[in-house]
């Protein structure tokens, strides 16, 4: 088996799964390197934007799955604008996320996925970030007690007491029973 035609378990090769998880045409990037060029997160990643889109061209599932670089993508969207050929880049490193996370793949970047997490679900609860939620929780759940203590007088004044809920929660925790489900 090649290289191009790497399968995955299923039979379909990586590319195929990727672009059916996220609707865009992976083949349509031809390696211009605009979507790294513009990464404000690029000088932290082992792999480059435009080099993760080329090995799940060439069906490396595990060098991708892997990488740090699909943890650290901030999701801020500057590699989709800047892609001559219009492919949502940061739309497919949220697929390869959740694919690492079904295969249970373990990260270097534990602290991110935690993070990510916990902000999802204050999202999830309240419709809305509860920061003073948010910075609690992850603190409880990395242990991080004294990081970043210095900024905590600056921040308490800036932080709600209490968590609100919008008016609109019950469709938000629906939203997320439905990517559950999916």
């Amino acid at each position: 088996m090649t290289n191009a035609v790497a399968e995955t378990h299923s039979g379909t090769t990586f590319q195929t799964l990727v672009e059916e998880l996220t609707g865009e045409k992976l083949s349509a990037c031809y390696q211009c390197g605009k979507c790294s060029a513009g990464c404000p997160v690029a000088y932290a990643m082992d792999l480059l934007p435009h080099q993760v889109l080329r090995l799940i061209q060439l069906g490396k599932k595990d060098k991708v799955l892997g990488s740090r670089t699909i943890r650290l993508c901030a999701s801020c969207q500057t590699c989709t604008t800047r892609c001559p050929k219009e492919v949502d880049l940061a739309r497919v490193m949220d697929a390869l996320r959740e694919l690492a996370s079904r295969e249970g793949r373990p990260t270097q970047e534990q602290d991110t996925l935690t993070f990510q997490k916990v902000f999802l679900n204050w999202v999830r609860r309240t419709g809305r970030l509860y920061e003073g939620g948010l910075v609690g929780e992850y603190k409880l759940r990395t242990g991080h007690f004294l990081q970043d203590l210095d900024a905590a007088p600056k921040m308490i004044g800036r932080l709600k007491k209490v968590p609100r809920r919008i008016k609109g929660q019950p469709a938000v925790e629906k939203i997320f029973r439905k990517c559950q489900e999916r």
